[in-house]
């Protein structure tokens, strides 16, 4: 069905299904989104075979493996290339690295989108024109489309998964996207489906992936003992 269109990298599938298609307002926290991209940048660099990670033990929490390069050639991707350049020397933890390459990823995505022309950016002004408001729009919904019906033929065990797919997979289900894919009312069910079949795929795609989740989980909680050390509002 969809073998005559290029397939996205997978950090820019995840960031159209991060967004909804009609408003361009994020479905998630823009941080765990920009956590989420910059595990779906390593992971394509490993299914490239770019990378190597470190072999995981029970012993060792999610993400304490260290990233290694492993076929030190471009891919012909700036966003990649860039990722593959911050592992080459310094072999970082793979926690460490999804925070640090995360940091200001999301705007670099949105930008090669819209350099790419499957995004456009709008503007309106309010307030007689004193305040500005950008929105970001697909030019073309079947970006989004596509990824999605990949997505339900998974699940719905219509078609085997390819490594892609699978990794995409494993991502809206960590990051809690499952319920924007408009593809089943039992929304816990799906998310099991789906990481069911991310589970049946590369073991260092897997970490990559449980990595994110406990990036994201540590957001969580610091912004949770950032509103309990936060003072009380005075009553005027």
């Amino acid at each position: 069905m969809t073998a005559s269109i290029p397939r996205l990298p997978l950090r820019d599938e995840l960031f159209l299904l991060g967004h909804d298609d009609d408003t361009g307002h994020l479905h998630v926290h823009r941080q765990a989104l920009a956590l989420g991209l910059a595990g779906a940048v390593l992971i394509d660099l490993y299914l490239a075979g770019r990378v190597s990670l470190d072999l995981n033990d029970e012993a060792r929490a999610a993400g304490h493996q260290r990233i290694h390069p492993y076929i030190d050639r471009p891919v012909g991707d700036l966003i990649a290339d860039a990722a593959a350049a911050t592992i080459r020397n310094a072999h970082p933890l793979l926690r460490v690295w999804l925070r640090g390459f995360s940091d200001d990823l999301y705007d670099r995505t949105r930008a090669g989108l819209v350099a790419g022309g499957i995004l456009r950016q709008h503007t309106r002004r309010r307030l007689g024109g004193l305040m500005r408001a950008d929105t970001y729009l697909p030019t073309d919904s079947k970006w989004a489309v596509i990824a999605r019906s990949r997505l339900r033929y998974l699940a719905a065990g219509r078609e085997q998964p390819d490594n892609h797919t699978a990794a995409l997979a494993g991502l809206v289900a960590d990051l809690s996207l499952t319920h924007h894919l408009y593809l089943d009312d039992d929304t816990p069910a799906l998310t099991t489906r789906l990481k069911a079949v991310a589970a049946q795929h590369y073991r260092s795609v897997r970490d990559i992936t449980a990595a994110v989740d406990a990036a994201v989980g540590d957001l969580a909680t610091a912004a949770y003992r950032e509103l309990r050390l936060r003072p009380p509002r005075r009553s005027p």
